[in-house]
């Protein structure tokens, strides 16, 4: 490093954020003392979050599970009641726990685990690789908590008890206690098997936008392969005969994820996931008073004739093409899930995603669509996370159509065709949230795809595939502003998981792209030439709004009343919605009008078609933090403006 006028550091974004590749900074001589401090307090400023931990953002993953020893202790024990669950249908129960152990420590644990045969003989010699002898346990428990969480007393009595809640996933569980903390673990107590009345029930549905505007998926899981029983949607609209439709049936196996530990102590078996279409739906409006609502029931007609059904939940059709109504879409990246029993809690890496969560079904009767831009269970490849976190958004997901894009965390794993070449996916590369939800792409494993809902058209690029000119995805991003009609759908909104525009995230000022890596230098010109009206972001864990902005300046002096003709494309990062919170450069560009480093969403409200309203919520009280809106009648978008007018002619 001595003796160069500019040096290069090399920095492994993969351990400073959700990024997956080494920057080469050039810095001068002048500059590079200063840069090694800021680089030294930023590391330790990260490490202190728990950010620069090898093992991720998964709290399952920082136990060892695979070092487990088999410590049963003749006065240990672990009961758990009640036995049975979900008695009247529930999918969701509490159980309480009470253990003893004579050798209590600060650090005993309970762990939950579901099959409850958590043994050996559950290990698969084809999957796992013992240098030495196999493990005593191969497999992850679900959930896990400390063994003081409740009882303060217990290293000095030994006693304890628990309350942890459960959800219906699609198979019995037990709860073993350890000693020698997460790291060496030894267990010492295991309890009897406990299970839902019945395991196998449907649950957690999840509405999508289907294929047209009048259509509707529900996607759900169940233990009911398709040879036992036949999966379907009995729906109609209030008061009226209803019609059933089926569903078709998806699975796999661990032989589909690419690495660990979703092929190894994170596998869990998914169930069967089913969808199905809802067509011809009536628009979403209100005549002489009769709102145009449906309910739906999810059924499994068994071999023998009977059925099993779902509970009755509603839903309302989504709005025509350019049908002037109010349309509220919320939208936010980042969330993951939580425990409402406290358990399986790390550095609180996801605390904020109940409160956006439960922000959301308060004030439900107010949206109509949401939008989860990547991001999303935070599952890295423990299965069972998926299940609990489809089982939080329930509420949410049942009720109005809930949109994913791909992120980071969904999709990325080297050599499986990710753009980027981390291991954020934890092995699933893809494969749960190409399954376990819905999207009206052509192939869901190119995760891009276009919605319209009444005023809106959405453009949802997967920015963890190449979004560069030439490729198949820029086609599709061009073909997707290209043929909105600006008439019916004035109101055109680009979306991605990463920042393929402006950010002032301090890796991105650190390195001076203020973005991605070759995002908007590609991006950009598209979103000037079809006027896009909004470029929004996750992957950044909080909120930022810039100017109307193209090719690095802003186009208007205004700050949130935007009228007249198009000039630029503002961009929201809407990365807020769960994840620890990241931190934003200290630099203030011009562009910039707006950060917070908190918890919260981003609400669109299209009032007509000449009015959109852009809310951003706190999570934790839905308070109105920053908005803007834009007022731009139909002439005002034909108009021609910068790099945007289209050819003209002399002709009479």
């Amino acid at each position: 490093m001595t003796g160069c006028e500019t040096c290069c550091f090399l920095i492994n974004i993969d351990r400073w954020s959700d990024g997956a590749f080494t920057r080469c900074f050039f810095v001068p001589r002048m500059a590079q003392k200063y840069l090694r401090l800021v680089l030294f307090i930023s590391f330790v400023g990260l490490v202190s979050f728990g950010w620069a931990a090898a093992s991720g953002h998964q709290p399952l993953a920082k136990i060892a599970i695979h070092r487990t020893t088999l410590a049963l202790h003749e006065s240990a024990s672990i009961k758990v009641s009640p036995v049975i669950l979900g008695l009247k249908g529930e999918k969701i129960d509490w159980v309480r726990l009470k253990f003893s152990y004579p050798n209590p420590t600060a650090d005993d644990w309970v762990g939950v685990f579901s099959p409850a045969n958590f043994s050996a003989s559950i290990c698969n010699p084809e999957v796992f690789s013992w240098e030495d002898e196999a493990p005593f346990l191969c497999t992850s428990p679900i959930k896990f908590q400390y063994a003081t969480y409740s009882n303060p007393s217990y290293t000095k009595t030994g006693t304890g008890s628990l309350k942890l809640q459960l959800i219906n996933q699609r198979a019995d569980f037990s709860f073993g206690l350890f000693t020698g903390g997460i790291l060496n673990p030894k267990l010492v107590a295991v309890s009897d098997a406990i299970t839902f009345a019945n395991p196998k029930a449907p649950a957690y549905p999840r509405l999508a936008q289907g294929r047209s505007w009048n259509e509707i998926t529900v996607t759900w899981t169940s233990g009911y392969d398709i040879k036992e029983a036949v999966p379907f949607v009995a729906w109609g609209m209030e008061g009226e005969t209803q019609t059933r439709s089926p569903a078709g049936t998806l699975t796999f196996t661990r032989n589909s994820m690419c690495g660990s530990p979703a092929r190894t102590v994170g596998w869990r078996d998914p169930g069967f996931i089913h969808t199905s279409f809802l067509k011809d739906l009536w628009p979403n409006l209100a005549v002489l008073s009769i709102s145009c609502s449906y309910k739906y029931q999810l059924g499994h007609k068994l071999l023998n004739g009977s059925y099993v059904w779902s509970q009755v939940h509603h839903f309302k059709a989504p709005p025509y093409p350019g049908q002037d109504s109010l349309q509220r879409v919320v939208i936010f990246g980042d969330m993951g899930k939580a425990e409402r029993d406290g358990s399986t809690k790390y550095n609180d890496f996801e605390y904020g995603s109940l409160n956006t969560t439960d922000q959301l079904i308060k004030d439900l009767q107010n949206i109509d669509m949401v939008l989860h831009i990547g991001d999303i269970s935070y599952a890295d490849g423990y299965l069972s996370q998926w299940d609990q976190f489809t089982a939080q958004i329930e509420p949410i997901a049942s009720t109005v159509p809930y949109m994913i894009a791909n992120g980071n965390h969904e999709r990325d794993w080297p050599g499986s065709g990710s753009f980027y070449t981390g291991k954020d996916s934890g092995g699933e590369c893809g494969v749960l949230a190409q399954t376990m939800f819905y999207v009206p792409a052509e192939n869901r494993e190119k995760f891009w795809y276009s919605t319209d809902y009444g005023m809106f058209r959405f453009c949802i690029a997967d920015s963890e595939h190449d979004w560069r000119p030439g490729t198949e995805q820029y086609r599709f991003i061009e073909h997707c502003f290209a043929t909105a009609d600006r008439l019916k759908q004035p109101w055109l909104v680009f979306i991605a998981h990463r920042v393929l525009g402006y950010s002032s995230y301090f890796i991105y000022a650190l390195d001076g792209s203020f973005g991605e890596p070759m995002g908007r230098e590609s991006l950009q010109g598209l979103w000037q030439k079809y006027k896009v009206d909004l470029a929004i972001f996750g992957h950044i864990h909080g909120y930022e709004r810039t100017c109307p902005i193209y090719e690095n300046k802003c186009m208007s002096t205004e700050k949130s009343h935007y009228k007249g003709p198009f000039n630029g494309t503002i961009n929201v990062v809407a990365g807020g919605g769960g994840a620890i919170i990241s931190s934003f450069s200290t630099l203030n560009t011009s562009w910039s009008l707006f950060k917070d480093a908190d918890f919260g969403f981003l609400k669109l409200t299209a009032l007509d078609h000449s009015s959109l309203l852009a809310e951003y919520k706190r999570s934790k009280d839905g308070r109105v933090i920053d908005s803007f809106t834009i007022t731009r009648d139909y002439p005002e978008i034909l108009s021609c403006t910068i790099d945007n007018c289209p050819r003209t002619t002399m002709a009479q």
